[in-house]
């Protein structure tokens, strides 16, 4: 079972530059090309938020042709930068998006894997929350999903990363405690996937693996120095797959959305190639 997740598209209004720099509705579509061509594709794409840069109608319109093509099931969550009434209204069709009450929050079956989708928004901030209904909510789910292997998707990372402007709008530390404390109750969880810091990064957390992605396009400076500015930088852009095999859990692989050299043989003829 391959579940594949993208990060952090920041699309504009058709036409529109992310930053005055960036063309990320041409990045998601090379994206959405890259995934189209995997073999074997993916079961299903998780889009861990901020989907669109300012929560406008016009760029959920844009954001809702740009996914037009794509040929693999996908599901939607919110980021710091969406708005859920106007994403809800741009996709009626997706029941998940309009079954969570004051919340973008819903569980989904990927093949075996039951994947619970938070919502960590606070309107008007940067940074993220779960408060008591969304936890309670959470703990439900884990519960109905006791004995199954499990993912827990949010936007906000709820772990210090050491990039200091990214740190600032985290998860709510109260929010992260709360949630690490709820998820060491179920062993059955296999990761916590989240996105917003626009890097590759891995930690522990809650008694399994917590990580977040790259973006399609545009990526966060990896500068650790207290004081670093508020910056980001064109590395290539990225995604992840998650691999699922029941004897050893699921196996995160990064894959890059431009083609690369290659492949290229190891052997000839039986023979390591000298």
């Amino acid at each position: 079972m391959l579940l594949a997740q993208i990060s952090d598209l920041h699309i504009k209004q058709p036409g529109g530059l992310a930053y005055r720099r960036v063309d990320t509705a041409a990045y998601l579509a090379r994206c959405v090309d890259a995934l189209n061509a995997l073999t074997p594709r993916p079961d299903a794409v998780l889009m861990t938020g901020d989907l669109v840069d300012q929560g406008d109608p016009q760029q959920y319109a844009h954001l809702k042709t740009l996914l037009a093509p794509l040929e693999i099931p996908y599901f939607l969550m919110v980021g710091n930068h969406d708005e859920r009434n106007a994403l809800r209204a741009a996709f009626p069709e997706r029941d998940e998006l309009q079954s969570g009450g004051e919340f973008v929050q819903y569980a989904v079956d990927v093949g075996p894997l039951r994947v619970i989708a938070l919502d960590s928004l606070v309107p008007g901030s940067s940074a993220g929350m779960l408060c008591d209904t969304r936890l309670a909510w959470l703990a439900q789910q884990l519960d109905a999903a006791r004995g199954r292997p499990v993912v827990v998707a949010l936007h906000h990372p709820p772990f210090v990363c050491g990039i200091g402007h990214m740190d600032e709008m985290r998860l709510d530390q109260t929010a992260s405690d709360r949630l690490a404390a709820l998820i060491a109750q179920h062993p059955n969880v296999e990761r916590v996937l989240c996105g917003h810091v626009h890097r590759s990064m891995f930690v522990r957390f809650g008694g399994t693996i917590a990580s977040a992605i790259p973006a399609p396009a545009h990526q966060v400076a990896l500068d650790f120095r207290e004081d670093g500015p508020s910056a980001f930088v064109m590395e290539p852009p990225a995604y992840a797959l998650h691999y699922y095999d029941p004897a050893t859990g699921i196996v995160t692989h990064h894959a890059y959305v431009e083609p690369a050299d290659g492949p290229y043989p190891f052997y000839n003829a039986g023979a390591l190639i000298d």
